[in-house]
């Protein structure tokens, strides 16, 4: 289903008044910059047409109850210099997470904000203890190959304790004397934890691929497909999307991607839209 989210028009309204500021300067504008603000007009013309002609949800089957995914590609660390790259390939995704950040947010929950989740209202991934009933589970184990030795890892997730609180500390003082006995010394931290994937391969994957237009990059606008498939059936279950527009290249150390406008979004935008599509084909199995 393509749709471009509410919440993206105004951002268009915002950019275009940044693009129509800079018109208001075209008397003293440069050659140059005339040429950046109509590269800039141009581009948000065809993110705005791709948004509504190409971006957005294509869900073809479900599957309930999924416990573990293979991840068949991983995001590869990202900084500066990639977000300023206008042929970055992972530039639709910029605000995602990458290497073991990427891993955690297909095995974290899905934090309500103490409202209900719908398809246009999504919540962000946490991997704190506790999570409330009403919250969405994320799946108990990810597999993933290493691209260095070529083994198949599985991952997963628990909270443990990863040292002692410093007792001497005022703040530290002052909790123990109002939890007496009730004190718990320990630190705790959600860690991942890795191990070799057994046989056979897992029978649901999620990979991706990222587009580079030379001719689209050129004005800015950037896109990427994320796929879930069956591997047993050799199916394609589901696809996303995205498209993402943004300026201001010709300025180092703006973090160019990093500010880009991008559709679809999921209630508001998200760090993790990845999860917040795969789970809605490979829905986890919830806690008994």
């Amino acid at each position: 289903m393509n749709h471009l989210a509410a919440n993206t028009r105004s951002s268009i309204l915002v950019l275009l008044s940044a693009v129509l500021a800079l018109g208001a300067c075209a008397q003293s504008e440069t050659a140059d910059q005339r040429a950046q603000r109509e590269r800039a007009k141009a581009g948000l013309a065809l993110w705005e047409q791709k948004c509504k002609t190409e971006a957005g949800e294509k869900i073809y089957r479900t599957v309930e109850d999924v416990e573990g995914i293979t991840l068949l590609k991983v995001r590869p660390p990202a900084g500066e210099n990639e977000w300023h790259d206008r042929m970055w390939p992972g530039a639709a995704f910029a605000h995602e997470g990458t290497a073991e950040e990427y891993i955690k947010d297909f095995l974290g929950y899905e934090e309500a904000f103490g409202r209900p989740i719908t398809p246009t209202a999504r919540g962000g991934i946490n991997t704190s203890s506790n999570p409330s009933p009403k919250e969405r589970p994320g799946y108990r184990y990810v597999d993933v190959t290493d691209e260095k030795d070529g083994t198949r890892y599985r991952y997963s997730g628990s909270v443990k304790v990863v040292g002692q609180k410093d007792q001497t500390a005022p703040g530290i003082i002052s909790e123990m004397k109002s939890e007496g006995d009730r004190f718990d010394p320990n630190v705790y931290r959600w860690t991942l934890d890795k191990t070799y994937a057994p046989e056979p391969s897992l029978r649901y994957a999620v990979t991706y691929e990222d587009h580079v237009v030379p001719e689209e990059r050129a004005l800015g606008v950037a896109s990427s497909t994320v796929t879930v498939l069956d591997i047993q059936t050799n199916e394609v279950l589901g696809e996303l999307t995205v498209y993402a527009f943004t300026y201001g290249f010709e300025s180092r150390g703006n973090s160019a991607w990093m500010r880009a406008r991008v559709c679809p979004t999921y209630g508001g935008g998200s760090g993790s839209p990845s999860r917040l599509f795969v789970d809605q084909v490979l829905v986890p199995r919830k806690d008994n």
